[in-house]
This record gives structure tokens, C-alpha cells and sequence, in this order.
């Protein structure tokens, strides 16, 4: 109970009968704040306004009853202690006034002492249950501040993978001049399609680091190999072919790059099982291995090349259809063809402004090409 120097606990009385609230306000009053009223509609009112841990409320009443009060006063304070008082000794009064949600119920003409104890009870109750809400709302915004601080220390350890993985593709493109940005052309393509087909964060972020390092095995590529300036030969593609399994090897073990290892060991990987390295066909394949193949593909077609010109947006739109249910999963295809050309363009406007920001070369203009070239992304 609360000490002379604390705040005292108020309780709000309710009786039509004058008497006993007067009674009930003098013996209470010599250590609770008691406010008497004459009905239950009226400390309603007063619930609405102000806050009382303890209620003490007369069965029978004009107008709403005591039992008819109970979930009225939880409903607006749940945490508040109801004492029913009654001149009727039936079970049943008993048992649903306990149902509704009272805290007891005493019985006219009362022992004072008695409801003294129940009254003290309840306060102590009470002041148990505010003391567990206010636990359990400072554990909460502990956890909520916890959390943020975890979430921001998450995305700053993302965003230096993130650098550190783009450093080495950086590394990487400084042997093969000729893709030079593709790398982060076909994540910000990738990343587009899976906006489309609803992927999920880790789903995205599993794409996007794949994406991104999809030509990780081209460091074990020889430079006469990969810097030849033009087509190379079946020895040479031989070599060249092995570069995904170089990827995978170099990754593995890797356990955040876990699902972006199945994009690089995966991305030349076709529809109808006539890829490479492992011939998987269909949905055997990694979707997000699948969404790159467009993605790559796509850029692949609208780049120039040492041995070729990059071709219109018509055109490899053209060839993608083409080659769907051969080369691509039709279901990315069906994705592509939803998002609008200007995105697209719009998605290579801004890689290229990155790009000369970062001091890497310029894009090329996208001009015709023959339609007999093979847009196959190495």
C-alpha cells in the first residue's frame, strides 16, 4: 500500500443508496482518495475522464447494473479492480459477477474489515498488473531500440559487402574492358525483374549479389582468352565454359553469398537443358539464375561488343520471344514484357551516369544488328 509521502490510490464508489457511499468514503477515506456517485452511468463518465485502480459498485442500481458496469470499466481501463456489492447471497450473482470480470463480490450488510481486505487486495493488484504493463512496454521499446540498432548494424555490414564485392567485380572488369559496367547494368535488370515476380528480400538480395558477381570465374580465364578481340575458337570456348564452376568454386563456403553461389554456377544454365555446365533444364534450374539469364541476356544484346554492334530494344525484345522455352524461362520472359521500354532505358540511363561518375567508360549508342547473331551473354 502506498506510504502517507506517495500519491494516494483513487477509488471511485458507486450506490444509490447515500448512506453507504457516505459510510464507504469516511472508512476508506483515511488512506485512499475516494469519489462517491450515485450510479453507474456516472462513473462511466468519470472512467472516461479520469483514471480509478479501484471500483466499488452496488449490484442493484437504477438504470445500468453493477454486473452490467464490470465490462464497461474494462473495456476503458483493463488494468482496474471492480468490487461488486450486493444484499443477495444467490451463487449465481456470485459466479457471474466473476464471469464478467470482477475482482470480488461481497455480500450486504458487509463486515468493513472485510471489505477493507478486499479493497487493499485489489489495490495491490492492481498496482502488480500497472507494474507488469509498464515491464513489459519497456522491454518492448528496449527490443524496438535493440532491433533498429541490429538492422542498422545488418546494413552497414550489407553495404560493405556490397563495396567490397563491387571492388572486385571493379577488378575484375579492368581485365575485360569490353563489359565493362555490365556487372551493375544487369543487377539494376535483375533487381527489376524480381520486383515483377514478387521475390522476397532474401530472395533479392541472393539475386542481386549473384547478379553482380555472375563472371567471378572469369579471373581464372587466361587474358589471351578473355581479351581476344573477336570471336573466339572451340578451344577457346572450351576454356572460356568453365569460368561458372570457377565462379561456384571461388564462392563456396561463403555462407551470405549462399544463394547468389547458385546464380554464378548457374546463369548460362537453359530452359531445355542445353546449357552449360551441368545441362539442368526447366525449373531444375535456380529461379533467380533464370531471371539473370534475361537480365544478361538483354544487356548482352543492347552492348556493343569488339566483334559486334549492340542491337535496337526491338530487336532483342525479338530474340528474347525467340528463344523462350528454348534459352528462358517464359514466365521471366512474360515479366519483361510488363515492365514498360522506357524503365528499361530509364535503368541504362542510370548506369551510365553511374558509371562516368565512378570513371568507367562510356556506353555505346544502341544502333541495329544483324538479326542472325546468336544473343547469348558470356
Amino acid at each position: 500500500m502506498s506510504s502517507s509521502t506517495d500519491v494516494r490510490i483513487r477509488v471511485l464508489i458507486a450506490d444509490d443508496d447515500k448512506e453507504i457511499r457516505n459510510v464507504l468514503q469516511v472508512f476508506l477515506g483515511d488512506y485512499l482518495d475516494c469519489v462517491a456517485v450515485d450510479c453507474a452511468e456516472s462513473a462511466l463518465s468519470l472512467l472516461q475522464e479520469e483514471q480509478f485502480p479501484v471500483v466499488v459498485s452496488d449490484v442493484q442500481m437504477n438504470g445500468m447494473t453493477g454486473l452490467e458496469l464490470v465490462p464497461q470499466v474494462l473495456r476503458r481501463a483493463p488494468d482496474t479492480q471492480v468490487i461488486l456489492v450486493s444484499d443477495s447471497q444467490d451463487i449465481e450473482n456470485v459466479i457471474e459477477a466473476l464471469r464478467v470480470g470482477a475482482f470480488d463480490y461481497i455480500t450486504k450488510p458487509f463486515d468493513l474489515r472485510e471489505l477493507d481486505a478486499i479493497v487493499r487486495r485489489a489495490v495491490e493488484h492492481y498496482e502488480l498488473r500497472a507494474a507488469k504493463r509498464r515491464y513489459e512496454n519497456q522491454l518492448k521499446e528496449l527490443v524496438e531500440q535493440r532491433t533498429a540498432a541490429l538492422d542498422r548494424a545488418l546494413s552497414s555490414l550489407e553495404d560493405a559487402y556490397r563495396v567490397t564485392l563491387k571492388a572486385l567485380v571493379a577488378a575484375l572488369e579492368a581485365r575485360d574492358l569490353e563489359t565493362h559496367g555490365h556487372s551493375e547494368r544487369v543487377v539494376s535488370f535483375s533487381l527489376r525483374l524480381s520486383l515483377e515476380l514478387e521475390l522476397n528480400d532474401e530472395e533479392r538480395q541472393a539475386l542481386e549479389f549473384g547478379s553482380l558477381l555472375h563472371d567471378i570465374g572469369k579471373i581464372g580465364v587466361p587474358d589471351a582468352i578473355l581479351r581476344k578481340p573477336g570471336k573466339l575458337t572451340e578451344d577457346e570456348w572450351i576454356v572460356m565454359r568453365q569460368h561458372p564452376m570457377l565462379g561456384e568454386q571461388i564462392l563456396r563456403g561463403i555462407n551470405f553469398l549462399e544463394g547468389a553461389v547458385r546464380v554464378v554456377a548457374q546463369h548460362h544454365e537453359q530452359w531445355n537443358g542445353r546449357g552449360y555446365p551441368r545441362c539442368l533444364r526447366g525449373e531444375a534450374i535456380d529461379s533467380n539464375a533464370r531471371i539473370f539469364a534475361v537480365a544478361d541476356a538483354f544487356d548482352a544484346m543492347t552492348s556493343d561488343r569488339v566483334y559486334r554492334r549492340a542491337r535496337s530494344y526491338e530487336q532483342a525484345i525479338e530474340e528474347l520471344d525467340k528463344f523462350s522455352v528454348i534459352q528462358f524461362d517464359p514466365q521471366v520472359v512474360a515479366a519483361f514484357h510488363r515492365v514498360p521500354r522506357e524503365e528499361w532505358e530509364e535503368l541504362r540511363r542510370r548506369s551510365l551516369v553511374d558509371g562516368q561518375r565512378n570513371g568507367k567508360v562510356k556506353f555505346a549508342d544502341v544502333i541495329a544488328l544483324q538479326p542472325q547473331e546468336v544473343a547469348l551473354a558470356i
